[in-house]
């Protein structure tokens, strides 16, 4: 019996973390008074460079949540780290939000506001130096770090790496089809000299 309660309670580890950046209470007003409702903005992320942001309505904080997440699942976006960091100096712009975020060496941590700590710190990222710049606002911060984030390109040492993996492979190929090509000549070869 206590096996099959703790059965009950033992849940399947989340392929995402979960984070509540902001809960508004948003009104709209209609004719028979106003329509009270909650939207969530989330940010959900592996830690290992796959982060995604969703913003949902409801009547209920936990459906708006709930929506918010299933929404930041279909943005998903695979972003570039570089070890523990970024690979390079970025800004962006969003609505009224800027956001800059600068490389930083292991063992500075993240240093970044509510808005962009949010949604660093799900990517996996764990150094990192950050300025909000202009508008204060959750949402448009929280969309300006994505928007950064996606557009981090790789570092040439990063890129050389991933050739010098794919060399080796490419080496075999080629050496697969000489021998190949060797073997069919010597086949044509003993053909003919059988007629």
């Amino acid at each position: 019996m206590a096996e099959n309660i703790r059965r009950t309670f033992e849940r399947e580890p989340k392929e995402f973390e979960e984070k509540v950046v902001q809960i508004d209470r948003v009104t709209r007003v209609v004719k028979g008074g106003r329509r009270l409702r909650f939207r969530a903005t989330v940010v959900i992320g592996d830690r290992k460079g796959r982060v995604g942001v969703g913003v949902a309505k409801a009547s209920q904080v936990v459906l708006a949540i709930q929506k918010a997440v299933a929404q930041a699942k279909k943005n998903l976006v695979t972003i570039n780290i570089h070890e523990t960091s970024i690979p390079h100096e970025v800004m962006k712009e969003y609505c009224g939000a800027k956001v800059f975020l600068k490389p930083a060496h292991p063992g500075t941590g993240v240093i970044a506001g509510g808005a962009v700590r949010a949604v660093v710190e799900v990517s996996g990222i764990t150094d990192i130096l950050s300025k909000m710049i202009g508008s204060s606002n959750k949402i448009n911060n929280v969309y300006a770090t994505f928007e950064a984030l996606k557009s981090l390109s790789e570092r040439e040492g990063q890129a050389l790496k991933k050739e010098k993996k794919q060399k080796p492979e490419a080496v075999k190929t080629k050496k697969e089809t000489e021998s190949k090509a060797k073997k069919t000549v010597k086949s044509k070869e003993k053909a003919k000299g059988k007629k």
